[in-house]
């Protein structure tokens, strides 16, 4: 099974620490010596929250953390909270109030946790922010997670390559159009969603000066392309309402830039709804993606969906286990960002991994060969 793989990779990744600074803890949770030293216990416990188990990214965060933690010989407790904030908020209060050492937290809502990491800061224990930058709060000690703002650039670039404007490097063809394309965001409470959302626009913007590119919509800010909670659902009734609203008449639409693969599947459903496709190489737009979810990979593989942003969330779980083990060893985790992920209060420092932009070609080399997905997975669009 792929999440029986997956965690076992993850644990063999969590024995090899990587280099770490020898210098005693500095940030909110610490105080000069190893966390687990002050809770009169010689188990030492990490609360893991993650955000949701309606997406299989997350599910699969989720056990890897866990199993590379346990591997590692820590206690875990593991919350998934429904996308529900207020659930999530009560678990992480009971993760402090039963003792644990360390938190790693996914938020749901980046700025809806300040309460419970003042209280995590005045126990002592450190925060991990899981790939999602816990905002508005000097609390935070190290964040992990993926290079976003460059994820919006590769899906800016993969939506610019299918239309024909660009190569697969991002290079301009000369192409001049016009295309016509629509622009899909993610929750507005993710801070991720931002950083995507000005990856993509920045690298847009001179094909939209130039005129290559128009949204006849012309809804063209973040907080109009939002899409609450990734949800496949609204993301699903935004694209009919702008086919019925812009596209009823002779109006083509050529590509949509889409943050998410859940997101993708809805725009596809919409733009099959009324006729369009059902591939690529029957008219279908363009739709762009992120995170290789099982489903969407299929699509890719039929022709469907255009590609998917590759995030190996093996290697941020890994991550996350090394940085916490330099916690509770009473050291500071290796940091490759200083500079980027300003939280509102703090500079927080920061370990940011690459992605991978995945067409149909790329399929077997970025999936299957490095053993995200089997190829029997991808041909019956789920995991085993």
């Amino acid at each position: 099974m792929r999440l029986a793989k997956m965690m076992s990779a993850v644990a063999a990744g969590a024995a090899l620490t990587l280099a770490l600074t020898a210098c005693g803890g500095s940030g909110a949770g610490s105080g000069g010596e190893s966390p687990a030293a002050g809770n009169g216990d010689d188990e030492i416990k990490v609360g893991v929250a993650m955000p949701t188990e309606t997406s299989e990214r997350w599910i699969a965060d989720g056990d890897a953390v866990k199993s590379g933690l346990e591997e590692a010989g820590y206690d875990v407790d593991l919350q998934f909270a429904g996308d529900d904030i207020p659930t999530q908020t009560q678990q992480i209060d009971q993760m402090i109030t039963q003792g644990v050492d360390l938190l790693i937290v996914a938020a749901i809502d980046g700025t809806a946790l300040t309460s419970q990491l003042e209280s995590a800061a005045a126990q002592n224990i450190p925060v991990i922010s899981y790939d999602r930058l816990i905002r508005d709060s000097e609390n935070v000690d190290f964040y992990v997670s993926f290079d976003n703002y460059q994820v919006g650039v590769a899906q800016a670039n993969a939506l610019l390559y299918g239309l024909g404007l660009a190569d697969k490097d991002g290079k301009a063809t000369g192409e001049k159009g016009p295309f016509n394309i629509e622009l899909f965001a993610g929750s507005l409470d993710d801070n991720n969603a931002h950083f995507f959302w000005d990856g993509a626009m920045d690298t847009l913007k001179p094909f939209m000066d130039d005129g290559s590119i128009t949204v006849p919509s012309k809804q063209t800010t973040i907080e109009q392309a939002a899409t609450l909670r990734w949800s496949q659902e609204a993301a699903q009734a935004r694209m009919e309402n702008l086919l019925t609203s812009t596209y009823s008449g002779d109006t083509k639409l050529d590509g949509v830039l889409s943050p998410f693969d859940g997101i993708s599947r809805g725009i596809i459903t919409a733009l099959q709804g009324v006729g369009m496709g059902p591939t690529m190489e029957d008219g279908l737009p363009v739709v762009t993606g992120q995170d290789a979810e099982i489903a969407s990979v299929k699509l890719i593989q039929d022709g469907v969906q255009q590609s998917t942003i590759f995030k190996d969330t093996r290697l941020l779980a890994d991550q996350a286990v090394t940085a916490a083990k330099a916690y509770l060893d009473g050291k500071e985790p290796e940091a490759n960002d200083t500079k980027t992920y300003d939280n509102g209060v703090k500079v927080v420092p920061s370990y940011l991994l690459d992605v991978v932009t995945v067409y149909k070609d790329d399929i077997q080399k970025e999936l299957v060969d490095s053993g995200y997905w089997t190829q029997d997975e991808i041909d019956a669009g789920q995991a085993s």
